[in-house]
């Protein structure tokens, strides 16, 4: 089997469409193009049938109902959604809300929106492997807490939470609980119900269905959460996102989530076989740490730092592999790795991390390329960098 270049290990940036996916989402382009919203026709009609169905298959992947789902156009709308919708509706009620210092910043950011408009935050440090204890979240508990926000699955070192003992215990407070699960949905056993989860944030492209569209689970009874939209216009979605609904993004993402349940245990042996493989691969390299927890970890998910050598140059030198120095979000910016910085991992280390994502995709035959290519390129660097200690002028 020849081996296509560039290696593509980068699946928590995204993932590439499942050609099973894509031939569902295909007709809805053509001859299927109809208005979800449009009543009076067979075009609409079988536009709102198609996200009927959708709307019954995700809401039955997480344990919720299909009334309960709002559409989205993504992760981050869906978490500025949860955030900003239920701060804004439970604002008699209290000012305070509680998230952890490495959530994405499709959270991050609106919490701080948040607190400009005179809302208070509290950013919980996680321990040193990443995880957010349910412990930590009740000591900073009060009376004006309205919601608390924590991550399922951490987007950089795959460190998964106890959201369900967070739940509970905020289900025991009276505080709303919202969990980002964008990197969890599909890949972990995900049931609001047994999780006391009050809202979800998921999306499509990062469990290989399509870009643009994503959902909110919105909790309908003991409690009925209540939110303020974003924008307006149109009444969609029972007022709590208007717009025209991406009817084929829609049915993809439906038609991946029932990929991803009906292969889950099987793909999740597999990726973690293949993520020992590159851990005992890299790891014969000396001075090599392993960000996040070591077994509550994402399947895929492999962050690695080494040290003795420049991050930016390491990524230049590994043009063959498609891999992140941290978020995609943040990739164009220079600044170490924000979670990185939480659990303690040095500006040095953290510029020198890689994240490796591991996919659907991924091969034994990419794994081992991808081995042979960093521990080339990192004892290069490294060899080249105490080049230029010894060759520099001693100081007075």
């Amino acid at each position: 089997m020849t081996l296509r270049l560039p290696v593509y290990l980068d699946h928590h940036a995204t993932t590439p469409v499942d050609p099973r996916v894509l031939e569902v989402m295909l007709p809805l382009f053509t001859t299927g193009f109809g208005n979800a919203a449009s009543r009076t026709h067979s075009f609409g009609w079988r536009a709102e049938a198609v996200v009927k169905e959708a709307r019954e298959t995700l809401a039955e992947a997480m344990g919720a109902q299909a009334k309960e789902l709002v559409f989205t156009s993504g992760a981050t709308e869906s978490d500025n959604l949860a955030i900003l919708g239920t701060a804004r509706a439970y604002r008699s009620k209290g000012d305070h809300l509680v998230t952890s210092a490495i959530e994405h910043n499709a959270v991050l950011d609106p919490c701080r929106e948040l607190e400009r408009e005179g809302f208070r935050v509290t950013y919980l440090a996680p321990d040193r492997f990443g995880v957010t204890s349910a412990e930590a979240v009740a000591t900073v508990l009060t009376e004006k807490t309205t919601l608390v926000s924590i991550m399922a699955a951490n987007n950089e070192i795959g460190t998964l939470n106890p959201i369900g003992e967070i739940g509970r215990l905020c289900k025991g407070r009276g505080v709303l609980f919202h969990t980002d699960a964008c990197q969890a949905f599909g890949k972990l056993p995900l049931d609001v119900n047994a999780l006391a989860v009050d809202l979800m944030s998921v999306t499509a492209h990062k469990l290989y269905g399509p870009k643009g569209v994503g959902a909110l689970y919105v909790r309908a009874s003991n409690p009925r959460v209540r939110l303020l939209p974003l924008f307006h216009g149109g009444g969609h979605e029972k007022g709590l996102r208007s717009g025209t609904l991406n009817v084929p993004g829609i049915a993809g993402f439906a038609a991946a989530a029932r990929l991803a349940l009906k292969e889950r245990e099987a793909e999740s042996a597999r990726l973690v076989a293949l993520r020992e493989r590159l851990w005992a691969g890299l790891s014969e390299l000396s001075a090599v740490t392993l960000n996040g927890h070591p077994t509550e970890r994402l399947a895929g998910n492999l962050n690695v730092s080494f040290d003795g050598i420049d991050g930016e140059a390491l990524l230049v030198a590994l043009r063959d592999l498609a891999v992140s120095s941290g978020s995609a979000c943040t990739s164009a910016s220079f600044e170490p790795s924000h979670v990185l910085r939480a659990i303690g991992v040095s500006d040095a280390r953290a510029h020198a991390s890689l994240r490796f994502g591991l996919g659907r995709f991924t091969t034994a035959e990419e794994i081992d390329f991808a081995i042979a290519t960093v521990r080339a390129a990192v004892v290069r660097l490294r060899d080249e960098h105490a080049l230029v200690v010894r060759m520099a002028p001693a100081t007075a």
